[in-house]
């Protein structure tokens, strides 16, 4: 054999650079790729919660009065980005403790409570609760929707 031919090819030292290269991307990518993934679920519920809430306008116009429930509206079915059915209570006629309430224990709407329990699925009526935190409501009449951290 002829000691004069070289061999090409990786060598093992470089082949462990590459995947540690590779590893240390993944790294740096996936909690910003999750990161924006939390923000597109959010930003969903939003947009459907607004969307909800003019299906609702539109039957008090009609009926003058808000829905019983969405099944009205033809909501009923209809599931946040973390497969939980929307909530809605109307505020005449629900009692005032299973109202949402802001951090005065003041409840947050006076017509109709719709909101998302979030990605924890779990929720109660005051937002200061730890389960209310990652909700994504309407609060002031529809004035502001969006994470309950975030009124």
């Amino acid at each position: 054999m002829n000691s004069d031919i070289k061999r090409s090819g990786f060598t093992l030292i470089e082949l462990m650079m590459v995947i540690a290269i590779i590893g240390t991307l993944a790294a740096i990518a996936t909690p910003n790729y999750l990161n924006f993934i939390d923000k597109v679920r959010v930003s969903t519920a939003i947009s459907d919660i607004k969307a909800i809430e003019k299906d609702l306008f539109s039957y008090y116009i009609e009926f003058d009065e808000f829905p019983p429930d969405l099944a009205a509206v033809g909501m009923d079915n209809l599931t946040d980005p973390w497969g939980n059915p929307y909530q809605y209570l109307p505020v005449e006629g629900t009692p005032k403790g299973k109202l949402r309430k802001d951090h005065f224990m003041v409840p947050v709407n006076s017509d109709f409570d719709l909101y998302s329990m979030g990605p924890d699925g779990k929720s109660v009526s005051p937002f200061t609760a730890k389960h209310s935190r990652d909700d994504i409501v309407r609060a002031n009449d529809g004035a502001f929707v969006g994470l309950v951290s975030n009124y």
